[in-house]
Parts: structure tokens; C-alpha cells; sequence
């Protein structure tokens, strides 16, 4: 079995003191896994980093066995935040983030599009909020979908519309209602962040029996 794609980087592995297994999601075969020889040179390893796009040939001699991957750089993509380092781990997040929650050999898309507006996203002054959104449409791609205003109660306070979740005083941040993420103060935004963790955590990682992703931690803690 021999074919061609491209797609972004979403670990790697050190196989042997030459190789890595790397896992990619890429654009007509999902997610795959497979072993790069050589991948521990200088001239690959540079390129080499999570959330690079890369252009592909894979080969295996049955769909049992793991096949083996010849690489080129397609697009580099996470070099470009390399000192951001809030940026940083929420790419290493989201990309940890994909390989947890997508099926080996399942294509999708919409997935892989989503990944590349991910880094537009990343460009604008805004993108923590639009991450927020991000995140949630991706869980719905999954087959995860919320819809927050099926549990909030809407309050009038002066002139202004608080969401409350029902039976509590916790309000909930109106861009989660409204989708609208322009102009949302760090606060709301950082709330929203953690909303969205709990979703994650109480209604994808744990009925899946799946380890919550530290590197959501790290990445929120790094915004405090």
C-alpha cells in the first residue's frame, strides 16, 4: 500500500537512535501513524516540529504494520511562534489535543481544515477567544456538540444581559451564547477557557476513559 498526502504533525516519537514514529492528520487519510527513517537527522529534525505542515509518502506492506513515512516540509507553520510561549502551548495543546480525540485511518476534512484556520486564527490580536470557539467547534466535528444557552438563564442587570447557569449564581461569558468573539476582556475569556476544560474533561476524556491532557494545563497556566 503506497499513497501520497499531506498533513500536519501531531507527535513524534524516538524509535530508534536514526528514527521516529510520528503520528499525522492528514487530509485524505485522517490520522496515521508511522515510522520515519532517518528522522533523527539534522536536515529532517529541523522541520520536524509539531503543527508543521508536511508533505508525505507513505508505505506499508500490510494495513496491520505499522509503514513508513518519507517526509519533505509542505508549509512551516509553528516556527512562526516559536517565541510566543503562550502560543507555543497551545499549539503543542491542540495538536496533543487531535492526536488524543481522532480515529487512526478515519478521514475527515473538515478536521484538517480546521487545523489550518487554527493558525490564522493564531495571527489575530483576538485568538485566545477565537480559540475558545475553535476548540468547541472542533469537539463537535468529534460528535461533541453544546449548546451553552440550553442551560443558562438569561438575567437583565442595568442595561446589560448576564447568563447565569441554571439553579446557580456562575455566570457564564455572553461570547459562549452569542458566538460573537470580538472585543472579549481576558477575564471572560479565561473563564470561558475553563468551561470549556470542564466540558472536555466531564463529557469527552472521562466517559471515554481517557487521560485529561496536561498540556491543557500547562497552557492555561501559562495565561495566569
Amino acid at each position: 500500500m503506497n499513497w501520497q498526502d499531506k498533513g500536519f504533525l501531531l507527535s513524534k516519537n524516538k524509535y530508534n537512535e536514526n528514527s521516529v514514529i510520528s503520528d499525522i492528520y492528514t487530509e485524505n487519510h485522517g490520522k496515521i501513524s508511522g515510522i520515519i527513517f532517518g528522522g533523527t537527522s539534522k536536515k529532517i529534525k529541523n522541520y520536524l516540529i509539531e503543527g508543521n505542515k508536511i508533505h508525505l509518502n507513505y508505505n506499508s506492506k500490510s494495513q496491520t504494520k505499522i509503514g513508513s513515512l518519507k517526509i519533505e516540509i509542505d508549509e512551516f507553520k509553528t516556527p512562526y511562534f516559536l517565541e510566543d510561549k503562550q502560543k507555543l502551548l497551545c499549539i503543542i495543546y491542540v495538536m496533543n489535543l487531535i492526536k488524543i480525540l481522532t480515529v487512526e485511518n478515519e478521514r475527515n476534512k473538515e478536521i484538517f481544515i480546521l487545523i489550518d484556520k487554527y493558525f490564522e486564527i493564531l495571527k489575530s490580536n483576538n485568538w485566545l477567544s477565537k480559540f475558545v470557539n475553535w476548540e468547541l467547534n472542533f469537539y463537535k466535528l468529534i460528535g461533541y456538540d453544546i449548546n451553552f444557552s440550553d442551560y443558562v438563564n438569561n438575567n437583565l442587570e442595568g442595561n446589560k444581559v448576564i447568563y447565569k447557569l441554571k439553579n446557580t449564581d456562575k455566570i457564564i461569558p455572553n461570547f459562549l451564547i452569542n458566538k460573537n468573539d470580538e472585543n472579549i476582556s481576558f477575564e471572560d475569556t479565561f473563564e470561558a477557557l475553563k468551561i470549556v476544560g470542564d466540558f472536555l474533561d466531564k463529557t469527552i476524556i472521562k466517559p471515554n476513559n481517557l487521560n485529561f491532557p496536561k498540556s491543557r494545563f500547562i497552557f492555561q497556566n501559562s495565561l495566569k
